[in-house]
Parts: C-alpha cells; sequence; structure tokens
C-alpha cells in the first residue's frame, strides 16, 4: 500500500528586511524539533492560506505588477488579495509585528483576526512585494504552494523588536544580518530565497525582472519567471 499524495495547501510568507543598522538584516525564527514539516529548521514567518483570509479588508492593497503575477497560472486563482491576508496574519500570529493602518473594521473580523484586529489596525498590503514563488516537492509531509513576499520593517506599526504578542510556533526570533543568515540550520528552499532576496536589493531589481518560481507540481522540478 502506498501513501495517499499530499495536497497542495496554498500559502504565505513574509521575508520582512530592516534596514536601520550597518546592513541589511532579515527577521528569522525556529520552528520546534517535534514539527511535522521542517522541524528545528530557521525559516521566515509564514503559513497557510485561512478560508477566511479572503474576506478580510485591506487598507491598502498589492502592487499592480504584483496582483498581476500572483494570477499568472498554474494556479492563477485571483486569490492575491487572500495571500496578502495571509501573509500579514501570519507574521502577526508568529511574531506579534504588524503590517496595517489605523482603521476600523466593517463588520466582525474573523476569529484568527480578532487579536489583529484589537489592536486597532486594519491590514495594509502596500509594502508587500511579491518576490518568489516554490511548491513543496512530491513525498514530503506537507505541500505547499508559497508566496514569498518582500516587505520594509520601515512599514511595520509598532516596536519591530517587539515579539511579546508572538505565538509559540516559532522560537529564537531575531533580526540576522543578510549576510550571515546562510550560517543558520535553513531549509534548502529558505537558502535559494534569501539567495534572490540579496540579489533584488543589492540591485534594486525588485518587480522589474519578475519572479522566480521553484515549481515541483509534478515528477520534474522546474525553475522559472513569472513575467
Amino acid at each position: 500500500m502506498t501513501d495517499a499524495p499530499q495536497p497542495i495547501r496554498d500559502a504565505a510568507t513574509v521575508i520582512l528586511v530592516r534596514k536601520d543598522g550597518p546592513a541589511p538584516a532579515v527577521l528569522l525564527g525556529q520552528r520546534g524539533a517535534g514539527a511535522a514539516f521542517m522541524p528545528s529548521k530557521y525559516v521566515f514567518p509564514g503559513g497557510a492560506l485561512d478560508a477566511g483570509d479572503a474576506a478580510v479588508p485591506l487598507a491598502g492593497g498589492l502592487r499592480a505588477e504584483c496582483q498581476a503575477r500572483l494570477d499568472l497560472p498554474p494556479g492563477g486563482t485571483g486569490q492575491g488579495a487572500a495571500l496578502a491576508a495571509a501573509a500579514i496574519r501570519e507574521l502577526w500570529e508568529e511574531t506579534g509585528l504588524r503590517l496595517g493602518r489605523p482603521g476600523i473594521w466593517p463588520g466582525t473580523p474573523p476569529a484568527d483576526w480578532a487579536g489583529f484586529a484589537a489592536t486597532g489596525l486594519v491590514p495594509d498590503a502596500r509594502s508587500l512585494r511579491f518576490l518568489f514563488r516554490a511548491i513543496t516537492p512530491p513525498g514530503r509531509p506537507r505541500r505547499f504552494d508559497a508566496r514569498f513576499f518582500l516587505a520594509d520593517a520601515a512599514h511595520l506599526s509598532g516596536d519591530p523588536d517587539d515579539f511579546s504578542a508572538a505565538s509559540d510556533e516559532l522560537s529564537h526570533l531575531h533580526w540576522v544580518p543578510l549576510s550571515e543568515a546562510r550560517h543558520l540550520n535553513l531549509p534548502f528552499i529558505t537558502e535559494v530565497v534569501l539567495g534572490e532576496a540579496a540579489a533584488n536589493l543589492a540591485e534594486d531589481r525588485i518587480d522589474r525582472d519578475g519572479v522566480a518560481f521553484f515549481d515541483n507540481s509534478g515528477d520534474t522540478p522546474a525553475f522559472r519567471r513569472l513575467l
């Protein structure tokens, strides 16, 4: 008997970059040793799309070029706003940091957004840049179609060092100089995304040359760009 193939779930991740020091730094945290997916690895904040994310109001939307690339096939289903919301929610849940603007929610927030809404903010996606897409290879205990968003920590509401509202999903949350991040225990895909982020930042080519896509949806991996 063979194991049933794992479904591929849509997911969103935030590469938060801080530029107020001598060199750019990124926010990373460590997954638990008992986690089913990437145990003990250092990762960016992120996770699966929730059903309620599609109905979440955004104080500011994604840039048009980011929205268009999120809608490209395969899997381009007009979920750009929902994925942006998921990225902001996961950042809040796992780190306690907020990308939002003061505002009033139109109605009762979804249960997993109640804590964010209680801070008086509405999520704001204007600072997110769609940087990378990757589909987890077959045979893994979890499979995701992950969209990685780059964001400048200068757009955070509040102290970027205040992780007091973080959940316990990630430990050892800290800002790591971009040039030193690869010395940590990273998953392969995180190393690849770090390289792409570093190149984009160094060459100032974010949004210009398309989005790197590491496609493992089938038996043969493919690397291409979403233009």
